[in-house]
C-alpha cells in the first residue's frame, strides 16, 4: 500500500513552491531587442534601402524615394513578423 499526502494536513507541512527571483545582474544582461526583433527591424531596413534606391534610380527624386523607402520598411514590417514569427 502506498502512503498517499494527507488532504486535511496544515499547509505548513507541506513545502512551498518558491519562485526564483530575477538578480540585478540578470536584468542588466537582458537584450534591448529579442532575436526576432532584431532579424524583422534589419529585414525592414534592408527592404526600405532597396524600394529607396530602385525608386532614386527611376526618379531622380530624394524626397521620392525617402517616401518610397519608409513606407516600404513600415509596410514590410508587419508582414515579416507574421512571416518570420
Amino acid at each position: 500500500m502506498t502512503a498517499h499526502p494527507d488532504p486535511i494536513a496544515p499547509a505548513a507541512a507541506q513545502p512551498l513552491a518558491q519562485t526564483p527571483q530575477p538578480t540585478a545582474s540578470s536584468e542588466r544582461d537582458a537584450p534591448l531587442f529579442s532575436q526576432h526583433a532584431a532579424i524583422v527591424l534589419v529585414m525592414a531596413v534592408i527592404i526600405g534601402g532597396l524600394v529607396s534606391a530602385l525608386t532614386y534610380c527611376k526618379s531622380r527624386s530624394l524626397a521620392d524615394a525617402a517616401l518610397a523607402g519608409l513606407f516600404a520598411a513600415g509596410a514590410s514590417a508587419p508582414v515579416l513578423h507574421k512571416l518570420i514569427g
